[in-house]
C-alpha cells in the first residue's frame, strides 16, 4: 500500500493545534532545529507576505494505521520539519520576525522585530494572515518503511543531505543499529563538536564498521554506504548485531574516559583512535590521564616544529601526519600504533613511581 495525495486544506493555526499529535522524530527524519533564527524569520516573512512555500509530507495514520505509527500518533513529519518547526516556534513567540522584515501589504509598516503576539495585539489583521496561512501538506498512506524511506530520500535528493542523513533513511538493519550506538550517552553528552547534521551517526557508522571488520578499514562514504547496503541483503543479521553489541561495550568504557562536552572531544576524527585504544586492558583513569598528557605533548611538540623541527618528536610529528587523513585504513593504523606504543611507557612509568 503506497498513495501520496492532498491533505484536506488547513490553516496554520489548525495545524498548530495538532503540534501535539505530530511525531517530528520518526527514525528516517533528519534532525530538528537545523535553520538559525534568521531562516526561521525568512519563512515567517514568506508567509506574511503570502509567497508560495514548499509542500510538507507526512505520514497520515488517520488514513492508515499500522505498525509504523511505533509512537501511536495521527501524524509523522517525511519532509518539511524545519518549517513546522519555524511555524510552531514563531506562534510561541521563540523566534521574532527578521529587524528588515518588510510587509508588503503596508510598507508603511515597520514591523521588523516583532514577536506574534506583539503582532497579534497590534496589527491582528496581520497576525490573521499567518494564522489563516494554508499550509500546502501531502498525506502519504502506506505501511510499508522502505517506501517512506524512499521518498525521502527522492524528496531530499536535491538538497544538501549529508551522508550520514542519506544512510539513516535506507533499508536493512544497519540503520537502526547506528542509531542505536548514536543514541548511547558517549555521544548524547560527552562529545564536544556539534551533531546537528548526523555527525554523531557517521562516527557511530565508522565504529560499526570497524567492529565488524574487526580492524581498521577505510571509513570513508563508500564503504559506510556498502557496509549498509550489505545489511540490507544479509542472510547473516547476527553479524551485525554482533558487532553493534561489541561496540556499545567499548563505548561504555569510553564514558567512563571522558567528562561531559569533553574538551578532548571538539572534533570527531581522533575517536576511532580512542575507540581502539580504550579496547585495551587498561582501567579508564588511566587512559584520560594518557590521552591529556599525550595532547598536551602534541601542542608543545608542533611549537616546537614550527620553531626547529630538527628539535621535535618525530613520533609525535608522525602521528600528526597520520591524522591527517583519518579515514584511511593505513593512517588509522599507524596513529593507532603510536598511541599503543605511548600508553604502554605511560604506564611503565606510572607504576614504577614511588
Amino acid at each position: 500500500m503506497f498513495k501520496v495525495q492532498a491533505h484536506a486544506a488547513r490553516t496554520i493555526s489548525w495545524w498548530y493545534k495538532q503540534k501535539n499529535k505530530i511525531d517530528f522524530e520518526p527514525p528516517y527524519q533528519r534532525k530538528g532545529n537545523l535553520w538559525g533564527d534568521k531562516d526561521k524569520a525568512y519563512l515567517i516573512d514568506s508567509i506574511l507576505n503570502e509567497y508560495d512555500i514548499p509542500k510538507i509530507y507526512l505520514a497520515d495514520f488517520t488514513i492508515l494505521n499500522s505498525s509504523l505509527n511505533r509512537n501511536s500518533l495521527p501524524y509523522a513529519v517525511i519532509d518539511g520539519r524545519q518549517r513546522l518547526e519555524s511555524i510552531f516556534a514563531f506562534y510561541e513567540d521563540r523566534i521574532p520576525l527578521n529587524k528588515d522584515f518588510v510587509y508588503y501589504g503596508d510598507t508603511r509598516l515597520a514591523l521588523g522585530g516583532y514577536t506574534y503576539s506583539r503582532l497579534s495585539s497590534e496589527y491582528p489583521e496581520v497576525a490573521s494572515i499567518f494564522e489563516e496561512f494554508n499550509l500546502d501538506v501531502m498525506s502519504v498512506i502506506t505501511d510499508e518503511e522502505e517506501k517512506i524511506k524512499d521518498l525521502f530520500v527522492r524528496l531530499n535528493r536535491s538538497k544538501a543531505l549529508t551522508g550520514a542523513e542519506l544512510r539513516n533513511a535506507m533499508e536493512g538493519v544497519v540503520p537502526d543499529l547506528i542509531r542505536g550506538l548514536s543514541d548511547r550517552v558517549f555521544f548524547k553528552t560527552k562529545v564536544k563538536f556539534t551533531t546537528s547534521r548526523g555527525q554523531d551517526a557517521n562516527v557511530a557508522a565508522k565504529l560499526l564498521l570497524i567492529e565488524l571488520n574487526g580492524k581498521f578499514v577505510d571509513t570513508k562514504k563508500k564503504q559506510l554506504d556498502q557496509m549498509v547496503k550489505e545489511g540490507a541483503t544479509t542472510e547473516d543479521p547476527d553479524k551485525f548485531y554482533d558487532a553493534a553489541l561489541r561496540a556499545t561495550k567499548v563505548l561504555d568504557k569510553m564514558e567512563q574516559v571522558f567528562r561531559e562536552s569533553d574538551p578532548l572531544l571538539t572534533t570527531h576524527g581522533l575517536i576511532p583512535l580512542y575507540y581502539d585504544l580504550c579496547k585495551l586492558h587498561y582501567d579508564p583513569a588511566l587512559i584520560r590521564g594518557f590521552l591529556e598528557d599525550f595532547q598536551k605533548r602534541r601542542r608543545i611538540n608542533q611549537s616546537i616544529a614550527k620553531e626547529n623541527p630538527a628539535n621535535a618528536d618525530s613520533h609525535l610529528l608522525s602521528f600528526d601526519a597520520a591524522v591527517r587523513s583519518i579515514n584511511d585504513s593505513g593512517s588509522l593504523i599507524a596513529a593507532a600504533n603510536i598511541l599503543k606504543n605511548a600508553i604502554d611507557v605511560h604506564y611503565t612509568k606510572s607504576i614504577a613511581m614511588p
